[in-house]
């Protein structure tokens, strides 16, 4: 059951609408897909159509595993239009990220509480805060990979390299964690800047890049204003092409990362 996080320092980044769409392309696959939002801002959960926050939620199960009651996001998971289970998230996460600052273990809360849904589903995919504060290091250390999709321009860019110096620091408390790759979205081939900054990653990441790049699409906005991936809204968009793409290229580099690991 691979976790993977969706995270990079940096909004706007297309963070909500990769995790929301590749898991449709992965459940298009025949995968079970999970969907955990762990931003505050809720920007996944409102994209999958959930408009009023649950009474149960993430931040009301990590506040009863805090205090020792045994959180258990089983319980909070709902259905969306999508057919996607979530585990929908709640502005009061700011403030328990506060309050992890002082818990024994406080890097390792979402592990716990993802144990308990081992084996329950082929992908669990995390749609991080856009800042490394305590919410992202949890989804990070609960996770065997970690996705980043950034817009093809200077300051997304620099914001990767930030975010690459924090990822050293946090890959010291999960060594498991794994770059899967970085995927560029909103990416027009017209644009010299856009080719200009694939190439440059290229040179610096090589295999980390992912060939497949999400181009821009004012129907991934559509279909998230209605509450759905881009699949049950326009399926013969460059979105869903597009995503299928990503999820094809990205479950090729899962199959040889396990090959890899098989052969050591």
């Amino acid at each position: 059951m691979p976790i993977i996080s969706i995270a990079i320092q940096k909004g706007g980044s297309g963070k909500t609408t990769t995790t929301l769409n590749l898991a449709a392309a992965l459940q298009r696959q025949g995968k079970n897909v999970l969907l955990f939002d762990a931003d505050p801002q809720a920007s996944l959960s409102e994209a999958l159509g959930v408009r009023d926050e649950p009474e149960n939620n993430l931040f009301t199960e990590l506040t009863r595993e805090i205090k020792g009651q045994g959180g258990d996001l089983q319980r909070v998971i709902i259905p969306t239009k999508s057919g996607l289970p979530l585990i929908p998230s709640s502005i009061e996460l700011a403030g328990a990220e506060l309050e992890l600052v002082s818990v024994y273990g406080r890097e390792q809360v979402f592990t716990w509480m993802l144990d308990k849904l081992a084996g329950k589903y082929d992908f669990i995919l995390i749609d991080c805060p856009p800042a490394i504060g305590m919410l992202t290091v949890n989804a990070l250390v609960a996770s065997d990979f970690i996705l980043m999709p950034l817009q093809a321009e200077f300051l997304p860019l620099k914001g990767l390299r930030s975010f690459m110096h924090h990822f050293n620091a946090v890959h010291k408390l999960n060594r498991k964690l794994e770059i899967l790759g970085f995927v560029l979205t909103r990416y027009d081939q017209r644009k010299i800047m856009n080719r200009e900054i694939f190439q440059l990653l290229e040179q610096e990441f090589g295999e980390k890049m992912f060939q497949t790049r999400i181009r821009s699409s004012i129907q991934l906005a559509k279909a998230q204003q209605e509450g759905t991936d881009i699949f049950h809204y326009d399926p013969h968009s460059h979105g869903a092409d597009d995503y299928a793409a990503l999820a094809a290229e990205l479950l090729t580099r899962l199959e040889a990362v396990t090959a890899a690991q098989a052969a050591v």
